[in-house]
């Protein structure tokens, strides 16, 4: 299998009154690198796309990226460049970007232009901004690809904020991250432009810290958080039905919590994120993981004191 590091650079419209919803950010250029399972370079990409949407760019796109109008009107067609991206790519592949917003953009250009999409449900990547985190930090922060460069002392000889110059750094970052924790890879990450459409499609993934878990669509949020897959909470470790002590409860109706325990791994933290598709269903992403009693202690405070806050709301309107 190859790895097919990527970036793009994108316009966005000038002005709100003009911006079209089906397409928010316009891609100008497609850059990548191809490494073996071995992890060498074995060949490049590049091509720049001509507006078709924006033709003013943005001022803040031309602070970051360096293309001329001269370059764009020389480009070629998104569905053209994209079509040879893809045959570029090969068949057997998995794509790896710095973050998480470069697969949904391309897809959803993908979408505007009536192209076949990279897949029919959830999307796997490698998001190597994510394996620098788990690799040399906590696994939560998010680093700039020029802040993982200078940490890693790696020569700096064509500038950024072009898509195949910031692929080539994207690339040597992920080579080292391999060469020093290759089992970083286990931590795919998911693209979910497209949700699960059914049952069988959800995602479940049991990772070595945490586990996830990507839901099919549901018309409401209330049908959601009822479900019983969907509210069950089980120990990753052993895989057995956790002790709930702490029912599902949310702060803003968006992201719920809950606290579980399992006899033998100890306390478990499951947190939903209520995600609503372009066409208004709603999908969770789940995650389990184990935590001290500490912050099992601390999410039973933020529940009381979510329950008083909603106790003198309702005192006050009856006042």
């Amino acid at each position: 299998m190859n790895y097919i590091v990527f970036d793009l650079e994108w316009n966005q419209s000038s002005e709100k009154s003009n911006r079209d919803l089906g397409l928010p950010f316009e891609i100008l250029e497609i850059g990548a690198v191809k490494l073996n399972r071995r992890m060498k370079v074995i060949d490049k990409f590049e091509v720049v796309i001509k507006p078709q949407i924006y033709h003013y760019i943005h001022y803040i796109t031309t602070k970051i990226i360096h293309l001329t109008k001269e370059e764009l009107e020389a480009g070629k067609p998104f569905p053209i460049a994209m079509n040879e991206f893809l045959e570029w790519c090969g068949k057997d592949y998995i794509l790896c970007i710095w973050g998480t917003s470069d697969i949904t953009e391309l897809q959803r250009n993908m979408m505007y232009y009536g192209m076949d999409m990279l897949a029919n449900g959830p999307l796997e990547y490698y998001d190597i901004q994510k394996f620098f985190s788990i690799a040399y930090e906590d696994g939560k922060k998010r680093r700039a690809l020029e802040t993982a460069v200078d940490f890693l002392g790696l020569e700096k000889d064509v500038p950024f904020h072009r898509a195949y110059d910031d692929a080539w750094y994207t690339a040597m970052v992920f080579k080292r991250i391999n060469a020093y924790k290759p089992r970083t890879k286990r931590y795919v990450s998911y693209d979910v432009f497209i949700a699960p459409r059914t049952e069988k499609d959800e995602i479940e993934v049991n990772f070595k810290t945490y586990s996830k878990y990507i839901s099919r669509e549901f018309s409401d949020k209330t049908k959601a958080i009822e479900d019983k897959k969907v509210n069950s909470l089980r120990c990753y470790k052993c895989g057995r039905p956790a002790s709930i002590k702490i029912g599902w409860f949310s702060v803003n109706g968006r992201n719920y919590f809950c606290v579980g325990s399992c006899k033998k791994h100890g306390y478990l933290k499951g947190k939903i994120r209520m995600k609503k598709t372009d066409d208004g269903n709603f999908y969770v992403v789940k995650t389990v993981k184990l935590v001290p009693k500490e912050v099992a202690q601390e999410i039973a405070k933020k529940q009381d004191k979510l329950r008083l806050q909603r106790l003198e709301k309702r005192k006050s309107k009856k006042n």
